[in-house]
Order: C-alpha cells, then sequence, then structure tokens
C-alpha cells in the first residue's frame, strides 16, 4: 500500500475499529473528488468515519442534520445587508468546507437535496450573481437509514447516480466492538488523532497522482463491456449511464495509486465495480427474483463479462 494511504489509514484506525475495506474506498473516493452515499443502521461509526478522515487531514469539516424544515439557505448560504459597510455580504452555508457529513439525505425535502447535489457537482456556489468557490479538496458523505423509511424522501435514481460510490460500514465482529468498547471507556474516540497527519495540499497533489495512472484500451474495453452489459439485459430495468462508466475508470485508477502501482489491472476494476456501480442500476422484477439486490446482480456480471489478458 501506498505509504501516503497507510499513513491516513492508521491515523483514522485510531478511531474507527477495523472496516478497512470501508476506509479505503473512502479514501479512493476523496483522490477522485468523488461523494460517498453511506447507507447503514444508525450507531456504526458514521459520523466518526468522516470526521477521523478530516482530522488526520487537517481539513474543515461541517456536520448538518438533515430533517424536513432544514432550508436550502442553511446548505448553500445567503447574502445579507451588512447594516455598517451598507453592502450585500455573503454568510457561508454548511457546504463551505473541505469534507461535509449531510446526515439522514433522505429526511431532507427535494429542494434541499437538489442544493446540496448541485453544489457537489458544481463545486461552487451562485447566490445573487455572484459565484462562491468551494474548497479543495471538497468530499461530501451523506448517510441514508435504509430500514426506517417512514418522514423520509426517496432519493431519485438520477440523483443516486451523482454519488461516486455507495459504501456501508456493517456491524463490527465481537472482538471488535470488545476494543470499541475499551476505547470509548476513558474519552471519545476521535481524541486519539491529536495532529493531522497530511495537508489539504498532500491530498490535492495525490488526486494530481491518481490521474496520471496508465489505463490500457483492454482495460477499458473491460470496464465498458460491464457497463454495457446492463444496457440490454432483461434483468436490468435501468442500466447504467457513461457516468457510471466514467466513475468505474477513475475509480480502478485510484485503487492501482493506492497499491502503488503505475497502470490498472482487471482486478483494481472488480475490486471497485459494485462499490461503484450497484446505486446507479434498478433491477427489473426478474433480476430482483434471480439476484436479490443489485450488488448480487454486479457481482454476477463480473463473474460472466470475460476478462482481458493484461499487458502492461
Amino acid at each position: 500500500m501506498n505509504d501516503n494511504i497507510q499513513l491516513l489509514t492508521q491515523s483514522i484506525g485510531k478511531v474507527i475499529v477495523g472496516k478497512e475495506d470501508t476506509v479505503v474506498r473512502l479514501i479512493a473516493s476523496l483522490l477522485c473528488e468523488g461523494h460517498v452515499l453511506l447507507e447503514d443502521v444508525p450507531g456504526v461509526g458514521k459520523t466518526q468515519l468522516i470526521t477521523s478522515l478530516s482530522r488526520s487531514i487537517g481539513g474543515k469539516f461541517n456536520r448538518i442534520q438533515l430533517t424536513p424544515d432544514v432550508m436550502p439557505s442553511d446548505i448553500a448560504g445567503f447574502t445579507m445587508l451588512d447594516q455598517k459597510s451598507g453592502d450585500f455580504v455573503y454568510r457561508e452555508g454548511a457546504v463551505m468546507c473541505n469534507f461535509l457529513l449531510a446526515d439522514e439525505i433522505n429526511r431532507a425535502s427535494p429542494k434541499v437535496q437538489s442544493a446540496l447535489l448541485e453544489a457537489m457537482e458544481e463545486r461552487q456556489i451562485s447566490l445573487d450573481g455572484v459565484t462562491h468557490q468551494l474548497p479543495k479538496p471538497f468530499l461530501v458523505m451523506a448517510t441514508q437509514n435504509p430500514v426506517e423509511t417512514y418522514g423520509t424522501y426517496h432519493l431519485p435514481e438520477a440523483q443516486m447516480d451523482r454519488f461516486f460510490m455507495k459504501l456501508s460500514m456493517g456491524y463490527p465482529s465481537a472482538a471488535e466492538e470488545v476494543k470499541i468498547l475499551e476505547r470509548t471507556e476513558m474519552h471519545n474516540p476521535i481524541l486519539n488523532i491529536e495532529e493531522a497527519v497530511m495537508t489539504v495540499e498532500d491530498i490535492i497533489s495525490m488526486q494530481e497522482a491518481v490521474r496520471q495512472i496508465r489505463v490500457t484500451d483492454q482495460v477499458k474495453e473491460y470496464i465498458v463491456a460491464i457497463v454495457s452489459a446492463t444496457r440490454d439485459d432483461r434483468n436490468a430495468a435501468l442500466g447504467i449511464s457513461p457516468r457510471g462508466s466514467i466513475a468505474l475508470y477513475k475509480a480502478a485508477k485510484a485503487f492501482a495509486y493506492i497499491y502503488e502501482r503505475e497502470y490498472v489491472t482487471p482486478d483494481d476494476v472488480k475490486n471497485t465495480a459494485v462499490s461503484v456501480l450497484s446505486h446507479r442500476i434498478i433491477l427489473s422484477p426478474q433480476g430482483k427474483s434471480e439476484f436479490g439486490t443489485a450488488e448480487g446482480y454486479i457481482s454476477h456480471l463480473l463473474e460472466t463479462v470475460p476478462v482481458p489478458a493484461m499487458g502492461k
């Protein structure tokens, strides 16, 4: 594993017990300038995950608890008249940060969801004819509870597609939960990260390094073959768009960088495909009956689509 990535995962590991796979995928999304949807039950450490990432990098962290009465101005900010100067000044919203935790995004109204997703896509805020650029890097980790749906606003598929990856932490093992109890006995585990191990400038440099990773024509064709297989399949009511293939392409490059390779292998594509593609597809009734979930369907595709012979 890349030394910088290992340093970052070790720092996050002072707070998060286990879950290295989820941590690596979150870092990969950050390196690709992508946003993450974390779908999980309450209390498994979603807030601490993004907080520990921001503390490890030294970036500005904001958290907003989304409820039906949250306004778009809470997200984007607003302009107001300064009584002293007589000028209109911009008051920052929640998105003016490096790391934003949007807790329970499906509880926010569609208007607020749209304001957040617009900022995620454009990486800027436009108010009263003035454009305000968001800081770099900028990562949104939105959470939603898949169990409780009363009083929630379902994210439309077109908006789900804007998230780079969909992740899940899951429950810890018995041994991991014992460690969690021991860590929380004395103080909040987030205090274990006393200082940042890198800066936002380091992240920007790594993002540039990821762009330089080489991808052969065979691997590009493999990515397209996986995505294309969903478009003419009776198991899929909605296939994956080119945005999905672009995201898979970027994620595979990030994994190659993380594991210190100068080029992408088919295994990099396979290792990221489920997290990148599963939330971008709608299964038909037949597909749901046969595969159960979108994750199961994508896993099946990876077994059936021919893997190219690899050459540097």
